[in-house]
């Protein structure tokens, strides 16, 4: 489901949501779940594991002129069901875009997977000068729940 300022996504997954939930809250993994390449790698980053921690990744693109990092501060966070956090340039504040991770079982060993990525508090008017949301389109939020798919399975 697209609007105008977010993007939802959905996938079952043959997987319990425990498992889901420990590669989604491992951000050493983020790099093999992104589905838009710019996920690099984690900066030495801890598990999630509560609201109002912060996360570095190292990322890259050609929007921010190549290398660069953000600092992720989570939002959202209830074991084993949702982990969100908004994304930031290393040292600032969030600018108002966030990711949102939902998962609901579907049995033992199967889980619906819910993917946002909602822009919609965005409201730096230089920011979305520099910045065209979505930045990540669809199909690279669809790539990111195969991803995980491939990810836990491989675990």
């Amino acid at each position: 489901m697209t609007d105008d300022k977010k993007i939802t996504v959905q996938r079952t997954i043959d997987a319990s949501a425990k498992d889901l939930f420990d590669v989604l809250t491992l951000p050493s993994r983020h790099a093999e779940i992104d589905g838009s390449g710019f996920v690099r790698s984690d900066s030495k980053a801890d598990r999630i594991t509560a609201n109002g921690q912060v996360f570095t990744m190292n990322m890259h693109g050609d929007h921010m002129g190549g290398d660069y990092q953000t600092d992720n501060h989570v939002t959202g966070y209830v074991d084993n069901k949702l982990v969100a956090w908004q994304t930031a340039p290393a040292g600032t504040e969030p600018k108002g875009w966030e990711w949102v991770w939902e998962l609901e079982p579907q049995g033992q060993d199967s889980t619906l997977v819910t993917l946002t990525y909602d822009w919609s508090k965005v409201t730096d008017t230089q920011l979305l000068q520099k910045i065209h949301f979505p930045l990540v389109p669809q199909h690279d939020l669809e790539e990111s729940l195969e991803r995980l798919a491939g990810a836990v399975a491989g675990s």
